[in-house]
């Protein structure tokens, strides 16, 4: 059974989108929609499909069924709501959305509606990410006592300036966390497990005519009992491979973007031979450190191929919308520690300010 695809919004990130699409088995992209007509117009006539400028129309077509939302973070529900309802499974870009209230709100609806949902994080399906995770599985970490989350990475005054809704609380949701390292820190608590306290300092240091931070510093407390650090920063000129770093009582693992770059264990297996040969001569791209386009779409499309292989075999799949919503959770009580002076527990639970936070943190 082949899928319909239809992307919602024609940015940037739709075009890694229609690549993943196209590499996906079983997928196919047959529409897609902007508030532009003009824009998703453009976008249809270069890849031979259907254009909508009326969301309605293009989800009362048969041939959809899989909907990809790309629109600016703080503008998913609406589109993935009206999705859900209309009986298309929906896979949102990250953020899932800004607030726990709006991640909730596209949650209860999948689950009404009886449609798979999945939010967007391509880092868990690279192969150094799943060989990390499976050694920690396997305890070969021993007792799990650090685990760091690094993205020191620059973006020009013309990267906010290009878009009114870039930099905004409304629409952006936040900045160098909630934008860039998201990614990271849905990667690191996937790794090291949940966070039960935080305690956090944000800045706007270096860019003009944005609301939000561009350097954040939070340390971690786990559910286990490790400690951990998030660094994130889009003021850091010429930008730098993103980290992870994992580290335990019996053995340690760094990854800077897709390759593994340290990986020592007290005691050594016979994956480990095949780990350190492919580390020789490794040199990585510059992933999106200064350049927001260049990434590649291979994690997309092990991420599309995951969802359609769930709505086939009617499972969820690996991503689904409460693992989306967990990253969002930890980012918003680093605002609110920074904004307080004080650690925040976890889970946020029923707190009514941060569930419905759409307004910036004090002194930004």
């Amino acid at each position: 059974m082949s899928h319909g695809f239809a992307i919602v919004g024609c940015g940037m990130i739709a075009d890694f989108h229609a690549k993943a699409i196209a590499d996906c088995e079983g997928a196919e992209l047959v529409a897609c929609f902007d508030l532009v007509e003009a824009r998703a117009k453009d976008f249809a006539e270069k890849l031979g499909i259907k254009a909508y400028s009326d969301l309605d129309a293009m989800l009362a077509d048969p041939s959809v069924n899989i909907v990809t939302i790309g629109t600016p973070s703080g503008a998913h529900l609406d589109p993935a709501v009206a999705a859900a309802k209309a009986g298309k499974h929906v896979i949102v870009e990250k953020p899932l959305e800004i607030t726990l209230e709006k991640c909730d709100a596209i949650i209860q609806a999948c689950k009404e509606n009886n449609v798979v949902l999945s939010t967007i994080f391509p880092s868990r399906f690279h192969a150094p990410s799943q060989k990390i995770k499976d050694a920690i599985e396997s305890g070969r970490f021993g007792r799990l006592t650090v685990g760091d989350a690094i993205v020191k990475w620059y973006r020009s005054q013309e990267y906010y300036d290009s878009g009114a809704w870039r930099g905004t609380w409304a629409l952006d949701g936040g900045g160098a966390l909630m934008n860039q390292a998201i990614h990271s820190i849905d990667l690191l608590t996937w790794l090291m497990g949940p966070v039960t306290e935080i305690r956090s300092q944000i800045a706007m240091l270096a860019h003009e005519r944005i609301e939000v931070e561009d350097v954040a510093v939070a340390t971690l407390q786990f559910e286990n009992g490790a400690l951990g650090i998030i660094e994130a920063s889009t003021a850091i000129f010429p930008g730098y491979l993103k980290r992870i770093e994992i580290h335990g009582s019996a053995g340690s693992a760094v990854m800077e973007e897709e390759d593994i770059t340290k990986w020592d264990f007290a005691e050594e297996a016979a994956v480990d031979a095949e780990i350190k040969a492919a580390m020789e001569g490794t040199v990585s791209g510059g992933g999106g450190a200064a350049d927001p386009s260049a990434i590649g779409h291979h994690g997309h499309t092990h991420q599309f191929q995951d969802v359609v292989n769930a709505i086939n075999e009617g499972r969820k799949p690996a991503i689904d919308g409460l693992e989306g919503r967990r990253s969002v959770e930890i980012i918003l009580a680093i605002y609110k520690s920074a904004e307080i002076g004080e650690g925040i527990k976890l889970p946020l639970g029923s707190d009514p300010e941060l569930r419905a936070r759409e307004t910036g943190v004090a002194g930004l």
